[in-house]
C-alpha cells in the first residue's frame, strides 16, 4: 500500500499546490524576466520548486516510516529549498548559494548519508574504503548534482522531465537491487523516488512547453539534490564497479552537459560560473528543433541511458566496463559535433582515444590478474 499511496499523495499535492505557488511567486517578486541568454519571452514565475518541496515532505511524513537518514534528508532538502527560494527572490551571488549548497550536504552528512567506499575497477569484488575522504568526495558528489541538474533547467520541463526520467530509472534500480540482495523489495527506499517522480510529473502539467510557471533554482537544485542522495542512499551500497558509474549513467545528460561548460569556459579564459547559450538544449535550437523538440529529443536520451543502466546491473565488469566507455566516447564525438566542448577536436584525436580506451578494456577483462 506504502509504494501506491506514497507518489499518489505527492501527486495530488503537487497538483493542487502549484497554481497557489505561481500566484505567490507574483506577489513575492519570485519572477523570470527575459534576456539574451533566455529563450522565453515573457515575465514568468519562478517558485515552481517550492510546490515540488511540499509535495515531498508532505509524502514522506505521512506515508514512508522516518528514520535518523530520512530526517538528515528532510533537513537537507529543507535548507537547500530555503536557498533556491532566496535567489529566486533576491538574486544570490554563485558564492552564496555554493557556501549553503555545502552547509546542505553537511547535515545529510551529519545524519548518516555518505559514500563510504567505491569500487576497484580493475579487481572485481574488492572495494576501496574512504575512510576521512567519505565526507568531502560526498560534499563534492552532492554540489556537482545540484549545480548538473540546477544548469540544464533551460527549457520548459527540460529539468523536470529529467528528474522524472532518473527517479524512474532509480526507482526500478533500487527494487531489483535489494530483491537480489535480500529476496524482498525495499519499500522506503523504493518509495522515495516514486515521490519524486509523481511530484515532478504533476508539476510537469504547469512546466512543459509553454509553461506558466518555472522549476526555479529552488527546484532545479532540491532536484538535484534528492537524486544525488537517493543515488548514494539506494545505489552504492554493492561492491561492484557498475555500482558506482551507474549513477553518474543515470544522470548523464545534465552531468555531461556541466562537465562540457567547464571545460568550454576553462579554454575561452570565461569564469567557470559565467552562462551562456551553449549548453546541449541551446545547440538542438540552433539546429533548427523547436522549443518541444529539442526537450522531447533531450528526454529520448535521458531514456536510453536509463535502459543502459539497468543493462549495466546484468552485464559482468569487463562487458559492463566497455559499455560505458562506449557511452563516454558517443556523448565526447555528439558534444564535440554540436560544438558543446568549445573547440572541435580533430576526428583522428577521437578516434585514437577510442583505440586507446578499447585496447585497455580487454586487455583488463582478458586478462584481468595480469
Amino acid at each position: 500500500m506504502q509504494i501506491i499511496l506514497a507518489p499518489l499523495v505527492a501527486l495530488v499535492a503537487v497538483l493542487v499546490l502549484t497554481p497557489h505557488v505561481r500566484r505567490l511567486a507574483f506577489r513575492v517578486g519570485a519572477l523570470d524576466s527575459p534576456d539574451h541568454r533566455k529563450v522565453h519571452q515573457g515575465v514568468m514565475p519562478r517558485l515552481g520548486g517550492l510546490a515540488i518541496y511540499a509535495s515531498f515532505i508532505i509524502a514522506v511524513l505521512v506515508c514512508v516510516p522516518l528514520s535518523k537518514q530520512l530526517w538528515g534528508l528532510l533537513a537537507g532538502a529543507t535548507l537547500i529549498t530555503a536557498l533556491g527560494i532566496l535567489d529566486d527572490i533576491y538574486r544570490l551571488s554563485a558564492r552564496t548559494k555554493l557556501v549553503g549548497q555545502v552547509l546542505a550536504s553537511i547535515v545529510v552528512i551529519f545524519f548518516g548519508i555518505k559514500i563510504t567506499f567505491v569500487s576497484n575497477p580493475f579487481v572485481p569484488g574488492v572495494i576501496v574504503s574512504l575512510g576521512i575522504l567519505a565526507a568531502p568526495l560526498t560534499v563534492v558528489w552532492l554540489v556537482v548534482v545540484i549545480n548538473a541538474v540546477n544548469l540544464i533547467d533551460g527549457l520548459d520541463g527540460l529539468a523536470s522531465g529529467t528528474s522524472f526520467i532518473a527517479a524512474l530509472t532509480m526507482t526500478a534500480l533500487i527494487a531489483l537491487d535489494t530483491y537480489h540482495v535480500i529476496g524482498s523489495i525495499d519499500l522506503v527506499m523504493v518509495s522515495l523516488p516514486l515521490i519524486v517522480a509523481a511530484a515532478t510529473a504533476g508539476f510537469l502539467k504547469f512546466n512543459f512547453h509553454p509553461a506558466s510557471i518555472f522549476l526555479g533554482d529552488g527546484g532545479s537544485m532540491l532536484l538535484g539534490f534528492l537524486l544525488a542522495n537517493m543515488a548514494i542512499m539506494g545505489l552504492t551500497k554493492s561492491a561492484t564497479v557498475v555500482s558506482v558509474v551507474i549513477p553518474v549513467v543515470i544522470l548523464g545528460v545534465p552531468l555531461m552537459d556541466t562537465v562540457f561548460a567547464v571545460i568550454r569556459r576553462f579554454n575561452r579564459n570565461m569564469p567557470i560560473m559565467q552562462p551562456d547559450r551553449e549548453h546541449l538544449h541551446h545547440r538542438l535550437l540552433e539546429l533548427g528543433l523547436n522549443h518541444r523538440q529539442a526537450v522531447l529529443a533531450i528526454y529520448g536520451v535521458n531514456t536510453v541511458l536509463g535502459g543502459i543502466a539497468i543493462l549495466l546491473t546484468m552485464l559482468a565488469q569487463g562487458p559492463a566496463l566497455i559499455l560505458v566507455e562506449g557511452v563516454l566516447l558517443a556523448a565526447i564525438v555528439v558534444a564535440n559535433q554540436l560544438g558543446i566542448i568549445g573547440k572541435r577536436l580533430r576526428t583522428n584525436y577521437l578516434i585514437s582515444l577510442f583505440v586507446i580506451l578499447y585496447g585497455l578494456s580487454i586487455f583488463i577483462f582478458f586478462f584481468p590478474k595480469f
